[in-house]
């Protein structure tokens, strides 16, 4: 029987938390960066919850 495999683009994109959340990037600090006030530079550092539906979550990520 086949089993699913882990999609390896989001795993390097998504970090697991041990309560089961998905912690992801902040968008819109990709580049141009350096025009922005240190602490708005900082903040997008930061990571924030990355929503998705269980469904979703069982299909991308199944053995989290």
């Amino acid at each position: 029987m086949a089993t699913t495999k882990t999609n390896k683009s989001f795993t390097k994109r998504l970090k697991l938390t041990k309560s089961g959340k998905l912690i992801g990037r902040k968008p819109g600090f990709n580049h141009f960066n350096a025009k922005q006030s240190r602490t708005t530079q900082l903040a997008g550092k930061k990571g924030v919850e990355f929503t998705m539906s269980a469904k979703d979550k069982a299909r991308f990520i199944p053995h989290a």
